[in-house]
């Protein structure tokens, strides 16, 4: 699956079955990109996670942050805002809340990032406009 084939099937708001559907999708696309940087596709996997945080489960996070962490090429594609569906300061107090080093790294990236302006006027209503607009043209 492509990313046009993947918004048409779920859009950017999927719910029930369809969000399970994206999780197992960008799963897959981490363990590919994984494997060699270029063997998944970057862009699915950005709107993957679009998808994830329009849903704003704090759930996604980590699987977001294992997106983003998955190579440099899907570092700089998916952006660290989508790891905050369910609002920065809970994503924080989540992050803070879970006893991994990837919920530990994870944090730190979204604090530094905060501090160097990342989050300045972040409103989750806000970002997802913007990724309605970027996707829906």
């Amino acid at each position: 699956m492509d990313e046009d084939e993947c918004l048409d099937r779920y859009g950017l708001h999927p719910a029930g079955v369809g969000l399970d559907e994206v999780r197992g999708l960008l799963g897959e696309q981490i363990r590919m990109e994984r494997q060699a940087q270029g063997r998944g596709d970057t862009e699915l996997m950005k709107l993957c996670c679009v998808q994830l945080f329009n849903a704003g489960s704090l759930d996604d996070v980590l699987l977001i942050w294992e997106a983003k962490s998955a190579s440099m090429d899907a570092a700089c594609s998916i952006d660290i805002q989508l790891m905050c569906g369910g609002g920065l300061a809970r994503t924080k107090a989540h992050l803070l809340s879970q006893p991994l080093p990837e919920a530990e790294a994870a944090l730190q990236r979204l604090l530094d990032c905060e501090k160097a302006g990342d989050f300045e006027d972040f409103s989750v209503e806000g970002q997802s406009a913007q990724y309605a607009a970027y996707y829906t043209p």
